[in-house]
């Protein structure tokens, strides 16, 4: 999800029941719930270098503890200079239960454990996105991801927004508000669940009979609730005809009811839009306004020069990190070939490829080979 996202949901659980830990608990919450985008500064390096590390290591089970860590002596030693200046400054009036401010103060254990659950909520609302996250990293690699949210969720945002707005004006206001976002946020993620599986399930009628038949056998891994990439690569059935890989269910910014389904084959993903509040496409008036005929093709064609492009540090990378990636090819009149890679989880749907926004060139590599197979060039982005 997106920082303000963190930010809004550690403000509203800092009005939960967690607030009688002290002072220090909104701070703390804000910071851990922040921290594992810390990640951001491998960004010195080189877009390459941030796409190796992002939501890596920070994200993972070291990085939780060690971000808490962090976070929690950052605001123990904040909140003991604060102290330190209102004692010599004579700030404000003194306490009228006579205990001092510092005694209000969360104890450094509790700011430990109040980061560790503002570092794995980050982490859990990053989980149910199309970008999904490295769980495991750095002891495994591979992405996770339940195909729920979009990268931002403007209901989620606007809910959140809503809460921290209104009943400001006492604890218990307060407490009560924050339950009332945690029970919408809920009540979110569980009708997009389900319309998730209700868009998994109209793609018999979508894709219609050109929907290919499961390849031979199936990936090892099977289709599971949470997707894990990357997967070995299947190239045809046993038949030798065109096979179906995997599908996917993506959600859009706009509805919990809009999904951009994807339908990986052996030789390309067929990507098509469904609004589930639109029943027109279950019975179409004729043939002609059947939805197989609009579903969009990328092809996915592995060559013997895509294979060899593939074995670079940029083609092991992007292939680490991409979920879909759609190979194209092309040879100039002088033999030299351009292969590109694009995750068109990135294409179309949730979210739009535009090469001239920032960050654009993360879903689209390019490497140039040879004629010899000598790598000419790598790069990320067009």
């Amino acid at each position: 999800m997106d920082n303000l996202t963190h930010t809004l949901f550690a403000l509203t659980i800092a009005r939960t029941p967690l607030s009688r830990a002290g002072r220090g608990t909104a701070v703390a919450l804000v910071l851990a719930s922040n921290a594992p985008d810390i990640d951001i500064v491998t960004l010195a390096g080189g877009t390459a270098s941030y796409l190796k590390w992002h939501r890596g290591p920070t994200h993972g089970p070291l990085g939780i503890l060690g971000l808490a860590v962090v976070s929690a002596t950052l605001v123990w030693i904040g909140q003991r200079a604060y102290d330190r200046w209102r004692a010599t400054r004579d700030v404000g009036p003194p306490s009228t239960d006579g205990r001092s401010v510092s005694s209000d103060n969360a104890s450094f254990g509790m700011l430990v454990a109040l980061s560790i659950v503002g570092a794995l909520l980050h982490v859990a609302m990053d989980l149910p996105t199309q970008y999904g996250t490295r769980l495991l990293s750095p002891f495994d690699w591979r992405w996770f991801s339940i195909d729920l949210m979009p990268i931002v969720d403007v209901y989620l945002l606007a809910a959140l927004v809503a809460g921290l707005i209104f009943g400001r004006q006492s604890p218990a206001a307060r407490q009560r508000n924050a339950a009332i976002v945690l029970v919408l946020m809920a009540a979110n993620y569980g009708l997009r669940a389900v319309e998730h599986a209700q868009a998994l399930a109209t793609v018999p009628q979508l894709f219609g009979p050109t929907l290919a038949p499961p390849c031979d056998p199936q990936p090892p891994d099977g289709w599971r609730p949470i997707d894990v990439w990357p997967r070995r690569r299947a190239t045809t059935s046993s038949t030798g005809k065109r096979c179906l890989v995997e599908l996917a269910a993506m959600p859009t910014f706009t509805s919990p009811f809009r999904w951009q389904i994807v339908a990986q084959v052996s030789n390309a993903y067929e990507l098509r839009d469904v609004d589930l509040l639109d029943l027109r496409f279950r019975e179409p008036d004729d043939e002609s306004e059947a939805p197989w005929r609009t579903t969009l093709r990328y092809p996915n064609v592995w060559t013997p020069t895509v294979t060899r492009a593939a074995e670079t540090d940029l083609g092991r990378l992007f292939l680490g990190f991409s979920r879909f990636p759609a190979a194209r090819s092309a040879v100039d009149p002088h033999g030299v070939t351009t292969v590109r890679w694009t995750d068109v989880r990135f294409t179309s749907g949730g979210v739009a490829l535009d090469q001239r926004r920032p960050g654009a060139g993360f879903f689209t590599a390019t490497v140039t080979v040879g004629t010899d197979g000598h790598i000419v060039q790598e790069r990320l982005g067009r």
